[in-house]
């Protein structure tokens, strides 16, 4: 498989792009030939960095400040980049926050947050992006997913919800757009390397079979491996390092 020839032609939106996962699906859908629209919501210099990577790798590239979580926002977001870049042939829906928070600390305003920037996100780029992408009988659609949608996880129950509601997005959105030509499906990262996981104790690493922590870099091939297949559609692919199986 030629991986520099594989999204030629291909517009790419990865929103929360600027660090992390975000950024790592960036650079691997651009070295696979796709042009990348890198969205972020307040970190511009780290976007901007991103950014200039991708258009080092010969693609285009547009950077694009949106709330991914505000209806208004998204609408505008996706405007600009199919004036510039053209309608949006792949979508990541990466953007998500972690708030640390037990039971008793947890609030309803955060929970509510956390719900509306993992989950409704999700909801709100894809409802923008299908329109076209069944016009065109083409889209491939991958949500960032998590271990938390089927485990307690390490940041709360607000996070286990938002993640588990994604699962179900991609599910039911798969099955009803299978038929044309579009794929739906999650990936879903445990114990990555990022600033969201900076505290997790050495003790759940060494329960992990690899003994170690995973790469933002094997996530974003997960993604891309999911985007490329024609075949594999409301599906969530783990990458876990083999936790499941303890």
């Amino acid at each position: 498989m030629n991986r520099a020839m594989e999204l030629t032609g291909r517009v790419c939106l990865v929103t929360g792009a600027s660090k992390g996962i975000g950024q790592a699906i960036a650079l691997e859908l651009a070295a696979a030939g796709g042009d990348i629209a890198v969205n972020f919501r307040s970190d511009e210099a780290a976007a901007q960095s991103v950014a200039s990577r991708v258009a080092a790798l010969g693609r285009r590239v547009l950077l694009v400040r949106a709330d991914v979580s505000d209806s208004d926002d998204v609408s505008r977001m996706l405007a600009e980049i199919e004036q510039d870049l053209g309608p949006v042939d792949v979508l990541v829906n990466n953007a998500g926050i972690g708030l640390k928070r037990t039971i008793d600390e947890l609030t309803e305003a955060e929970f509510d947050r956390t719900i509306a920037v993992n989950l409704k996100s999700a909801f709100l780029c894809t409802q923008a992006v299908l329109p076209k992408m069944r016009a065109r009988k083409w889209g491939r659609i991958v949500n960032i997913s998590s271990g938390a949608a089927r485990g307690a996880g390490e940041i709360g129950v607000h996070y286990n919800a938002a993640k588990a509601g994604m699962e179900g997005l991609t599910r039911g959105y798969a099955m009803r757009v299978a038929g044309e030509g579009i794929t739906v499906n999650s990936v879903a990262p445990s114990l990555i390397a990022t600033d969201m996981a900076s505290a997790i104790e050495e003790s759940a690493i060494n329960r992990v079979p690899v003994r170690r922590m995973g790469r933002v870099e094997e996530v974003a091939q997960a993604t891309l491996m999911a985007i490329s297949n024609d075949f594999i559609t409301g599906q969530t692919i783990p990458v876990n390092g083999g936790k499941h199986l303890i």
